[in-house]
């Protein structure tokens, strides 16, 4: 009888735990989260993602990661009203949603760079906290240089500097300078010249001025590869082949060329025109959808991944420069690693313009692509 008992007890007792159990799985929200980003970039997330998640037992992130067509799928989740909790974002696609309405409106944060959050705002309204900025600087290849006896560009250099140094970089082996033809890479000519690419700036005198310095890079000093000699190669290639001298391109470029280059490589900043040194500051962040039912455990996400020690973790990889002022500023992204002054890329952030973005930007810069093809050909 006693034996009986126990076992009934037990019983009992088990199926209570059980149901105990099956109901604390029930306390879970679960939030959704859309990013795109290479494996090195996954690699630093899902970790954060998991400690996020022991930090908050009562939150699951389904994370979905969306390597390419990232914002053409994007456009289809919030078109059938499924849009993921969390999407992170860039400022060039931002104000489409913002218009839209489809993202809530968020809480600046104290600690960003200004020029950040104002990448990710629309009209006054910040849509996304910011995790990194991203700026243009010159690379360059230090060997040529001092194979050529050429003195290092410095701080303040203006563009006949520039072109005085392409030219002496330039052979028949070795070009002095990148050439690209998407605006990316040539909006800055047009910056600090007092220019821009929208509608109302294109055909501004300081704007045709720097276009014309741009094709003549190519065309008339021919320091820079004309397409024909450029083939399939890609500018990346072409400044790791030591083909080009110097490389227009952002800090995406780092952890390639400190695992590839062959070669001694630090960066400068952008050469000086009428107006200065000034590049385009875009912004990537993270925004919360507005239709999500689960806001507040989405703004924690969001709060999660932007503080200071997620920021040193991404900042770790060399891959981004942190929008938070005091992960950029840590040991963490000045680690004493390529590039020497890695410090250019903050330095330039106080002479940065956020680029002008509009609802059609895509179409307009699409229609710059094809109007400036036989001028840069």
């Amino acid at each position: 009888m006693r034996t009986s008992f126990r076992l009934i007890f037990f019983t009992i007792l088990t199926c209570c735990i059980f149901l105990c159990g099956c109901a604390k799985k029930e306390t879970y929200t679960t939030i959704e989260f859309a990013s795109w980003g290479s494996k090195s970039e996954t690699d630093i997330l899902k970790p954060l993602i998991s400690e996020f998640e022991k930090e908050n037992p009562d939150i699951k992130v389904d994370f979905m990661h969306i390597p390419q067509n990232y914002f053409q799928k994007i456009h289809l989740l919030f078109a059938s009203n499924t849009a993921p909790d969390v999407i992170f974002i860039n400022n060039l696609y931002l104000p489409v949603y913002a218009n839209a309405g489809v993202l809530e409106e968020l809480e600046p944060e104290n600690g960003f760079y200004p020029q950040a959050l104002e990448a990710l705002s629309l009209n006054g309204k910040l849509y996304a906290i910011p995790r990194d900025v991203s700026n243009l600087v010159i690379f360059y290849n230090k060997d040529l240089f001092d194979k050529k006896n050429i003195a290092y560009p410095d701080k303040g250099w203006t563009f006949d500097d520039f072109l005085t140094t392409a030219k002496k970089l330039t052979d028949k082996n070795t070009f002095g300078i990148s050439f690209e033809e998407d605006p990316l890479f040539w909006l800055p000519y047009l910056m600090s010249n007092g220019g821009g690419i929208l509608p109302y700036d294109i055909d501004k005198e300081e704007s045709q001025q720097a276009l014309n310095f741009y094709a003549d890079l190519r065309k008339k000093y021919h320091v820079a590869p004309l397409k024909s000699e450029i083939a399939s190669a890609t500018m990346a290639q072409m400044f790791l082949q030591q083909r080009i001298g110097m490389y227009l391109s952002g800090r995406w470029m780092v952890p390639k060329l400190r695992e590839e280059a062959e070669f001694d490589w630090d960066i400068t900043e952008f050469p000086k025109g009428t107006k200065g040194s000034i590049v385009q500051l875009d912004a990537s962040g993270w925004a919360v959808s507005k239709s999500s039912k689960h806001k507040e455990e989405a703004k924690k996400l969001v709060k999660f991944l932007s503080s200071k020690e997620s920021s040193e973790k991404f900042a770790q990889s060399g891959l981004i420069v942190p929008a938070r002022e005091d992960a950029a500023n840590s040991e963490y992204f000045l680690d004493g690693q390529k590039p020497e002054h890695s410090k250019i890329f903050l330095d330039i952030i106080k002479t940065s313009k956020p680029t002008p973005v509009t609802t059609d930007y895509r179409e307009i810069t699409d229609k710059l692509k094809k109007d400036t093809e036989a001028r840069f050909n």
